[in-house]
């Protein structure tokens, strides 16, 4: 008897074990097809929209189809992912212009995340090219060229990029938040460009921006504090954003985002390491944030060159390459 009562329950244990790995491998199989929906109608609403713009698909441009620099960062097998991102204003085929430039590290171990924002008006040495402002290394060489240069000049490596149009921030922001962020503005801003082609018209308080005016809002510097003032903005918008794309809602709307955002972007992160990055992200989200601006005001002062240059934020650099070292716990 108690032979056959241990052939029962060993029989018992072996159907639960089985329903439950059924169970585990629907809702596997639930959530692969509801990812590769939401990618998929993601995708296919930006390209959609550029058509619209474009008139017809076959003029529609990518961020992709324009930028293939090689790029030479290294993974140095720290455990920790170094990103070069960069906010570009692409125009077809034309140099793009660098309005952004950051370095972001996350550290899945410790659920950190490090980013410095570098003014694009910081005066470098160019590798090859001579002094300049930062954001004329991307012009010059494109993503290879500016990773060299802030290693040589900040003694900072970079293991991957990406570059983000403008166009890609409005529609993660419209992703996000369908109804808009809510953003404490902190002064009125207007500001309307010669060509008509970026028109800010925000008011001072709190408001609920879409996403081409929050884009207008973190890319306004004209007043007297400049990219200075820009860069906070933009540091406090990613800190909005971090906090609406890890809360419930955030994580299921990330395959739609990711979706949205292809057009727009081009990044030499593998589809391997995107998926590894996602992991660690939904295992070991980002519990806190720092954030610096390079140069810092204690170390900075405008300068003018002579012509094509012209105004220039210029720095002791043995300082500005300590303090960015330090940040990032480098040596």
């Amino acid at each position: 008897m108690s032979k056959s009562r241990s052939l029962r329950k060993r029989s018992r244990r072996r159907r639960k074990r089985k329903l439950f790995i059924g169970m585990y491998a629907l809702i596997f199989l639930l959530v692969i097809s509801y990812s590769g929906y939401e990618y998929l109608a993601g995708k296919h609403q930006a390209m959609s929209q550029q058509a619209s713009a474009a008139e017809s698909i076959d003029q529609v441009e990518t961020v992709e189809s324009v930028y293939k620099e090689e790029f030479n960062g290294k993974d140095n097998g720290d455990g920790k992912m170094t990103v070069l991102l960069l906010g570009v204003d692409q125009r077809g085929s034309e140099i793009s212009r660098t309005d952004t430039i950051m370095v972001a590290e996350y550290d899945p171990a410790e659920k950190e995340a490090k980013v410095a924002s570098l003014m694009r008006d910081l005066y470098v040495d160019i590798p090859g090219h001579g002094y300049n402002k930062l954001n004329a290394a991307f012009a010059l060489g494109g993503p290879e060229l500016l990773r060299e240069t802030i290693e040589v000049n900040l003694g900072i490596e970079t293991e991957y990029y990406s570059i983000v149009d403008f166009q890609g921030f409005t529609q993660i922001v419209d992703t996000l938040s369908p109804d808009g962020m809510k953003v404490d503005v902190e002064k009125n801003m207007q500001y309307r460009s010669g060509d008509g082609t970026t028109d800010i018209q925000i008011e001072e308080g709190p408001q609920t921006l879409d996403g081409k005016e929050l884009l207008g809002y973190v890319r306004y510097r004209s007043d007297a504090r400049g990219d200075f003032a820009r860069v906070e903005r933009q540091q406090k918008v990613i800190q909005l954003m971090k906090e609406e794309l890890l809360s419930f809602q955030g994580v299921l709307k990330a395959p739609r985002l990711i979706g949205n955002l292809q057009p727009y972007i081009d990044t030499n992160l593998g589809g391997s390491k995107m998926v590894q990055v996602g992991k660690d992200l939904l295992l070991n989200p980002v519990e806190s944030m720092d954030m610096i601006s390079i140069p810092t005001t204690d170390n900075v002062w405008d300068e003018r060159k002579p012509y094509p240059i012209g105004l220039v934020l210029n720095h002791d650099e043995e300082s500005t390459k300590q303090t960015l070292q330090q940040f990032f716990e480098q040596k």
